[in-house]
């Protein structure tokens, strides 16, 4: 049986924002589409579906759904996809002059925006860095009891043989315990070469890099192309884009947040 709205618990008269303004402002719909999403039973708000027109929410509280997806209405929440290029570190500053990834988003920082990366690639390993200032969603996606798996493509040194794939899906003994992908695709072989796909949860320093140096492949390149449901795409080397809202309710859900 479906919750209704009559078990929400109502704003004071004057207070907090109109639900169809606050899913308009957050680019799900214009006002009138998302009154009819109302009337639809389509919006929840704190698990409870909202049927009343006009319904007042805290933004900077409330929960909001709308097709079982969370849409994020607090207005100063950022969430970025940056591709993050070779040789660039992984950091907001560095002592050493080195381009780092605070450079690309400085004039965000600059103007007040306090931005977490979530996780790191090494300087020589190339694509998906995601950027936010939401500091809970940063913590989970990095944490590994969430196990938000992460897809890599490699160009490793020698010919792969498809039965590497078993041998690092069953796990690899490596210096810190083992390790283990739960996918892994040979893409092409070519002379002295091969170009793979690898798919893992796991997030231990250089971890893609000692996992194929281990079963006798090492890197020469390595691009990571997707984390959870953001996906790289033809996104050019430095450039950021903001999160759609498709990928940043998957993301919520992702981390049950």
């Amino acid at each position: 049986m479906e919750a209704e709205e009559s078990g929400h618990e109502k704003m004071p008269w004057g207070e907090g924002e109109r639900l169809q303004k606050v899913l308009a402002k957050a680019g799900v719909a214009s006002r009138r589409a998302a009154e009819e999403m109302i009337d639809q039973g389509r919006v929840e708000v704190d698990g409870i579906i909202v049927r009343e027109q006009g319904l007042r929410i805290d933004p900077e509280n409330a929960v909001v759904r709308v097709d079982g997806i969370r849409v994020v209405v607090r207005e100063e929440l950022v969430h970025l996809a940056l591709n993050k290029p070779k040789g660039w570190q992984s950091t907001m500053s560095d002592d050493l002059g080195r381009p780092c990834v605070g450079d690309i988003v400085a004039e965000r920082v600059a103007a007040g925006q306090r931005l977490f990366h979530v996780g790191r690639l090494d300087a020589d390993t190339e694509g998906l860095l995601l950027l936010t200032n939401d500091g809970d969603l940063a913590h989970r996606l990095m944490h590994p009891s969430f196990q938000v798996s992460k897809t890599y493509l490699a160009t490793v040194q020698g010919e792969v043989h498809r039965s590497i794939g078993k041998i690092l899906r069953d796990g690899v003994e490596l210096e810190d315990g083992p390790a283990s992908v739960d996918k892994f695709q040979v893409l092409e072989v070519d002379a002295g070469r091969s170009l793979v796909k690898v798919v893992l949860h796991e997030g231990r320093k250089h971890i893609v890099r000692r996992l194929l140096d281990a079963v006798g492949h090492p890197v020469t390149r390595l691009v990571r192309t997707h984390i959870g449901p953001v996906v790289l795409a033809d996104q050019r080397p430095g450039t950021l884009r903001v999160l759609g809202r498709d990928e940043i309710g998957k993301l919520y859900e992702a981390v049950s947040l």
